[in-house]
């Protein structure tokens, strides 16, 4: 592999790893305004990075599997699902999820908000698995990402107002429903 298509293949996946941190920011925001102590907001960033690295390492073992047995027909169903993805994050910005920043970050609550901010990311895995994304790279790339921008989050969340949270969002799903069509549609 030249270096260009190294570096294409690392920019890609930054920016989905960035689309898919951006709902970890955006309810980090919310989640900040809870007053955190700054041992918590440790913990819930690499929990939450956590989440971020074994969900799409599930998904594209099972995207493997969907891409070795059904071939091109695989290819399309992960463009759809990363288009149905991102559309689904944008309409969700604009719902009421004060429900979803109510979850407090502490033992079983730390682990529903995890799991709940990386469920995207086992979806977007499933397609990266189908179109046969180098799995290491993918998986140090989101859990790395998500963690920062739940920090990001968690410690703006201390300091600005809400209005920010649902910008995020709708810039994340935007990311996805790109890569989506970009997969369905090859330049």
């Amino acid at each position: 592999m030249d270096i260009t298509a190294f570096l294409g293949e690392l920019i890609t996946l930054f920016i989905m790893a960035f689309a898919l941190g951006m709902d970890a920011f955006s309810v980090g925001l919310g989640m900040g305004l809870i007053r955190l102590r700054l041992k918590q907001i440790f913990t819930i960033g690499i929990t939450i990075g956590l989440f971020h690295m074994w969900m799409p390492l599930a998904g594209m073992m099972i995207g493997h599997f969907l891409s070795d047995t059904f071939g091109a027909i695989a290819t399309y169903a992960g463009g759809g699902l990363l288009m149905f993805l991102g559309l689904q994050m944008i309409i969700s910005s604009f719902k009421d999820d004060d429900q979803k920043r109510m979850i407090t970050p502490v033992g079983f609550g730390l682990f529903i908000f995890a799991l709940s901010v990386s469920l995207d990311s086992f979806s977007v895995g499933l397609s990266l698995g189908i179109y046969g994304a180098k799995t290491v790279m993918v998986i140090l790339m989101f859990g790395v990402v998500s963690m920062i921008l739940s920090w990001v989050g968690l410690l703006l969340g201390r300091k600005v107002q809400n209005w920010l949270g649902t910008y995020s969002e709708v810039l994340g799903g935007s990311i996805l429903l790109v890569f989506g069509v970009k997969l369905l549609f090859p330049l």
